[in-house]
């Protein structure tokens, strides 16, 4: 209908046409222009604030930014049409627009899917970077969290590139998340030690450990009488943001060690007895072997 009384404008006045067409572009050219410019202020200065607020990190502050840009873009376009009378623009935009949306997400459905766990994992921050963390049987020290991936190196100096959708589906340990860390160590001793004795050497060289807090303090309970040994459980509390677990093993499996070896106090190691009797039967010499 429109386009009929547009060419029959033309040609009973191809200038007021013209013109008419003109005035209409300009009120749109400048509708949009005003609402772009003054809309995407207002939306992005806003949407920095609360965010900035409540203590979003630095990435979902700057989506959040660029998405409020985007809708004021879309807004703009839509109200300067409709101010303008281009009621068709509307119907071809959101035509296009719903057409690249449906597009995008068949093809990009794995890349949203770690996109949105990205900002979920920025937002409740169940790891930072410089935690050491563990999932599904993988390990490492966050070094960079992106919308899409999360970097992490092992104790190997080896870069593990994550998807996010992975780190959000699985169960996470993070071992810094607390301001302290549980360390066990078991030691077997032999029957007939003095478990006392070892008991004290034990607590007396986790005291003397570099790292292991006073408080709470360290316990050596007798767990496990084993079929060679019995097993005391050395346990002590460390700082995680300080102190590394495995250095805190190494150090207390080593003194340990050479403290009961002082102490005459034996390691035991697996061993099999058998009991019965043997018969043994002597061949002269001058028996042969059946043929």
């Amino acid at each position: 209908m429109t386009s009929q009384l547009l060419q029959a404008g033309l040609l009973a006045d191809p200038t007021a046409a013209v013109v008419s067409l003109a005035v209409t572009v300009v009120t749109f050219v400048v509708s949009f222009l005003v609402l772009y410019l003054v809309g995407k202020s207002v939306l992005v200065r806003t949407t920095k604030q609360v965010l900035n607020q409540r203590d979003y990190s630095p990435a979902i502050v700057s989506l959040s930014s660029s998405i409020a840009g985007a809708i004021a873009l879309f807004a703009a376009v839509a109200i300067a049409a409709t101010v303008a009378g281009f009621p068709m623009i509307l119907g071809a935009f959101a035509t296009i627009f719903g057409a690249l949306a449906l597009g995008f997400a068949f093809a990009a459905s794995d890349i949203v899917q770690n996109f949105v766990a990205g900002v979920f994992i920025l937002k409740d921050k169940p790891f930072e970077i410089g935690d050491y963390i563990e999932w599904s049987g993988n390990g490492g020290i966050v070094r960079e969290i992106d919308l899409r991936v999360s970097k992490l190196d092992t104790w190997d100096n080896e870069q593990l590139t994550v998807p996010n959708g992975d780190l959000a589906n699985a169960v996470v340990k993070n071992v810094q998340a607390n301001d302290t860390r549980r360390v066990t160590v078991d030691f077997g001793v032999d029957y007939g030690t003095d478990v006392d004795r070892a008991r004290d050497i034990l607590l007396d060289e986790a005291a003397k450990t570099d790292g292991v807090l006073a408080d709470p303090e360290p316990a050596a309970p007798l767990t496990a009488l084993g079929d060679s040994a019995v097993v005391f459980n050395l346990r002590v509390w460390i700082d995680p943001a300080e102190t590394g677990a495995g250095g805190v093993k190494h150090a207390l499996t080593e003194t340990v060690m050479r403290r009961f070896d002082e102490a005459d106090i034996g390691f035991p190691y697996p061993h099999t007895e058998l009991v019965g009797s043997l018969n043994v039967n002597q061949i002269g010499r001058d028996a042969t072997a059946d043929d």
